[in-house]
This record gives C-alpha cells, sequence and structure tokens, in this order.
C-alpha cells in the first residue's frame, strides 16, 4: 500500500510540473496584457524590468542576429540589456495577430561601432500602410548608443498577419523589439 501511493505521489508531482511548465509557455505567447512583444537578437525570452515577457526573436525574413559586449553603456533607458541585441539586414517582419487596429512601436538603438555619424545608417521601414522614410537612428537619437521608439497608431491588420517591411539605404536595416499593442 506504502508503495502504491508512493507511486501516486510522484505522478501527481511530476503532472504538477507539466502544468506549471504549459503555464509559463503559454504566459510567453499571450500575455495577460494582450500586447505581443518580440525581442529582435534574442534566442529566449527576455524579461523586461517592468516584468513584460518578450518572445525570442522569430518571424523575420531575412538577416542576422548579433549582441554586444554586456559593458556597452546605452544611455536614456532602464533596460540596456535589451538594447545590446539587435536583428539585422532583414527585409520583413511578419506575425499572426487578431484582425483589430493596433499602436505598434519598433525599439531602435545603434549599437554598431562602425557607425559613427549621421547618415552612415539610412533605411525604410514599413508597418501596414505607414511609411517612416529615410530613418537614421543615429541622427534621430542625437549619436549612438540611445534608443528610439517609433510609434505607429491605427494599423489595421484585416488578413489576421500584421506586416512589417524593411528596405536598405545606406548600411543595412536594425531593431531592437517589436511591441504590438490592441487598440481598444
Amino acid at each position: 500500500m506504502k508503495r502504491v501511493l508512493a507511486i501516486v505521489g510522484i505522478c501527481v508531482c511530476i503532472g504538477l510540473l507539466f502544468t506549471a511548465i504549459g503555464s509559463a509557455d503559454t504566459a510567453t505567447t499571450q500575455p495577460d496584457d494582450g500586447v505581443i512583444r518580440i525581442k529582435a537578437g534574442m534566442d529566449k525570452p527576455f524579461t523586461d524590468p517592468h516584468g513584460h515577457v518578450w518572445q525570442a526573436d522569430k518571424g523575420f525574413d531575412g538577416g542576422d542576429t548579433t549582441d554586444r559586449d554586456s559593458t556597452q553603456k546605452i544611455e536614456n533607458t532602464d533596460m540596456p540589456e535589451f538594447y545590446r541585441h539587435e536583428h539585422y539586414d532583414m527585409t520583413g517582419w511578419t506575425g499572426d495577430v487578431a484582425n483589430g487596429t493596433y499602436t505598434v512601436k519598433l525599439y531602435f538603438c545603434e549599437t554598431y561601432d562602425g557607425i559613427t555619424d549621421a547618415g552612415q545608417r539610412v533605411f525604410n521601414v514599413k508597418v501596414g500602410d505607414q511609411d517612416l522614410k529615410n530613418f537614421d537612428i543615429y541622427k534621430e537619437a542625437g549619436g549612438p548608443n540611445k534608443p528610439v521608439i517609433k510609434t505607429f497608431k491605427d494599423v489595421k491588420v484585416t488578413d489576421g498577419k500584421l506586416k512589417i517591411t524593411f528596405e536598405a539605404g545606406e548600411q543595412s536595416p536594425e531593431i531592437n523589439g517589436i511591441e504590438i499593442i490592441p487598440q481598444k
């Protein structure tokens, strides 16, 4: 009888463990606040200082990822580690979302030491039907290692897919994060 109770106890513990693991995975893909967050350049989820979980890099068309030295100073942010990882040289990003209207925030920071002045990395971005032409992170931020967040409001999705396109100009496009916020 003791042996049967011990086996039942072990099975219950294993079941609880798998339930907890499944719940943690669901929380990453379906946050309580309905916001979809993608951390470009990282192969695992990222939790920011505000408790928001950013999904690992996914949905990009082409390009590559890189990370910078953990001692690289990033100004004007409470989450410098977020900006030390990027996806670059991509042509697009596509994500499955429910049909509706969204505010989309794109997170950028020029951390590449080969960019030393304005005009050295300039690219175009299109979110839904909204264009951002000749975007220069260095120029907009006033120098390197300073984050810039670009916000696109009233982005309408009617086919279940949010599409962002990137077009190289000088140097290749880069991005640190994508945040998709349902509008109520």
